[in-house]
C-alpha cells in the first residue's frame, strides 16, 4: 500500500530540553491518521519537522514521495498545512490573506475558496484584526483547502470553533479524503479520533507509544456500572470477567443500574499515563 508519509527513527532535541526521540510511523494514502497526545508530547515538533521547518538530529523523513529537508519547497505547495495557531497580516481583509496563500502558489483557487466560505461562512469582507478566534480558524482551513492538496496535515483544527463548523470541517476533510487526498490529525480531542480517523498514533513525552487502528485500540471488554446498590450510588469501571459481572448484583438490592461502554477518555487515558 502506498504511504504518503513515512517517519523513520526521527529524533530531535531542543539541547538539554526533551523533543522527540526516534519516532516512526506511516500514513497510507486515503486515510485519515490521528496523532494524539498531551500537550508537550512531541506532536508538533515532529509536524515541523515533517514540513522541514525544523532540523533534526537523526532518522528520515518522506513526504508524498520527497525528502523532508532536501526538497521541502515541493512538499509545500502539495501539502495544506493547518497549524494550531493561525497568524495573519492584521490589516489584511480576509479576502486579501485568501488570495495571498493562493497567489504564493501560483494557483487560481477563487473558485473553490469562495465554495469553502460559503459552506465555513467566512465574512471575506473583514479585517483580520476584526476577526475571533473561531473566525481565523476558519479562514485558516481555507488557506489550507482551497488549493484541493494531496495531503492535508492539521494541527489542533477545531480548537476556538463551534460545534456547528466542526461538524462541517469533518464534512469537508471526508470529501476530500474520498477524493484522493490524506489526512493526518493532530488533536487532543478523543471523540474525534473515535468518529473521523482510520489509525492513530499516540505520542507521549517524546516517545511513541502506539499506533494501531481506531478499532483495536477502543476494543474493550471493561464496562462503566452505574448503580444504586443497597441505597448507595455507585460508578466505577469494571475490568473482569463479564459473564461474572452478576456477582456485583446477586443478594443486593438494586434499585437502579445502568451499564455501558466506558468513554473514549477511558480507553485512550493509560496511553496518556503510560501504563
Amino acid at each position: 500500500m502506498e504511504h504518503v508519509i513515512e517517519i523513520k527513527n526521527l529524533t530531535k532535541h531542543y539541547g538539554k530540553n526533551r523533543g522527540v526521540e526516534d519516532i516512526t510511523f506511516s500514513v497510507r494514502k486515503g486515510e485519515v491518521m490521528g496523532f494524539l497526545g498531551p500537550n508537550g508530547a512531541g506532536k508538533s515538533t515532529t509536524i515541523r519537522s515533517m514540513l522541514g521547518f525544523l532540523r533534526y538530529e537523526r532518522g528520515s523523513i518522506q513526504i508524498l514521495g520527497k525528502d523532508a529537508v532536501k526538497q521541502h519547497e515541493q512538499i509545500l505547495r502539495e501539502v495544506g498545512y493547518m497549524p494550531s495557531e493561525a497568524m495573519f497580516y492584521p490589516g489584511m481583509t480576509v479576502k486579501e490573506v485568501i488570495r495571498l496563500a493562493a497567489d504564493m502558489r501560483k494557483l487560481d483557487c477563487r473558485q473553490e475558496s469562495e465554495a469553502l466560505c460559503e459552506r465555513l461562512q467566512v465574512d471575506v469582507t473583514k479585517k483580520v484584526s476584526e476577526l475571533s478566534l473561531g473566525n481565523r480558524k476558519k479562514v485558516s482551513i481555507v488557506c489550507a483547502m482551497q488549493h484541493k492538496p494531496q495531503l492535508f496535515i492539521f494541527d489542533e483544527p477545531t480548537s476556538g470553533l463551534d460545534p456547528l463548523m466542526q461538524t462541517m470541517f469533518f464534512s469537508l476533510i471526508d470529501e476530500y479524503v474520498k477524493a484522493g487526498a490524506t489526512c493526518l490529525l493532530s488533536t487532543h480531542v478523543l471523540s474525534e479520533v473515535k468518529n473521523y480517523c482510520d489509525r492513530v498514533a499516540i505520542m507521549k513525552e517524546g516517545r511513541l507509544m502506539c499506533v494501531d487502528t481506531v478499532e483495536n485500540l477502543t476494543r474493550s471488554n471493561a464496562k462503566r456500572i452505574k448503580m444504586v446498590r443497597d441505597g448507595e450510588h455507585l460508578d466505577y469501571l469494571y475490568k473482569g470477567d463479564l459473564n461474572k459481572i452478576k456477582d456485583e448484583l446477586i443478594g443486593h438490592d438494586i434499585s437502579d443500574i445502568l451499564i455501558e461502554d466506558p468513554s473514549i477518555d477511558e480507553v485512550f487515558m493509560h496511553y496518556y499515563e503510560g501504563k
